[in-house]
């Protein structure tokens, strides 16, 4: 049976509290950009962007990363990768770069990302911001901005839906996986 982690009121108030906690880190917008990665971290990139806006009054960049050809698990994926565009459309050298998904897990996501990210210039500093730290790492990576810490068992999934990309109410759901889940 899932269990309901997160509402859209509280991912909302995840997502202001981020959105301040950049602000107050990098003291203002000054040279700050902001990348979500492919599906989701770009959704919710667009998202803190639009917050900061809100509390500046002045737009952040904000851009997409697809990761999916930097995978360490390409072929263990699929056979026909789904590769979709990157979307950066301003220099990211010499920036605070706020690199943005839903949930960190492995870490392996954001090696790729990292790697993804020096084809596109050299940034000054690179930020991570998640929703969702499910624990679990198995490379030494950790978030600077973080939504909730979830402890999860191996067993489990946690699953972000978000309006933009899954035509549902915003929520974070939690459920075993396995013969069954």
């Amino acid at each position: 049976m899932p269990r309901k982690i997160m509402d859209s009121e509280s991912i909302k108030r995840a997502l202001t509290r981020i959105s301040h906690e950049i602000l107050e880190k990098n003291k203002g917008i000054g040279e700050i950009c902001i990348v979500g990665i492919r599906t989701r971290g770009a959704f919710l990139a667009e998202r803190i962007s639009q917050l900061i806006e809100q509390i500046e009054g002045e737009k952040v960049p904000v851009g997409i990363l697809d990761i999916t050809l930097y995978r360490d698990d390409l072929t263990l994926a699929s056979s026909q990768p789904v590769v979709h565009e990157t979307l950066i459309k301003f220099d990211i050298s010499g920036k605070k770069l706020i690199l943005v998904d839903d949930v960190l897990y492995t870490g392996r996501t954001i090696r790729a990302a990292l790697d993804a990210i020096t084809d596109f210039g050299r940034p000054a500093q690179i930020q991570l911001a998640v929703l969702i730290d499910r624990g679990h790492r198995e490379l030494p990576i950790r978030a600077d901005y973080v939504g909730k810490n979830i402890p999860t068992a191996a067993n489990e999934s946690v699953r972000v839906i978000l309006q933009e990309a899954d035509e549902a109410a915003d929520e974070v759901i939690v459920k075993k996986v396995g013969a069954n889940g």
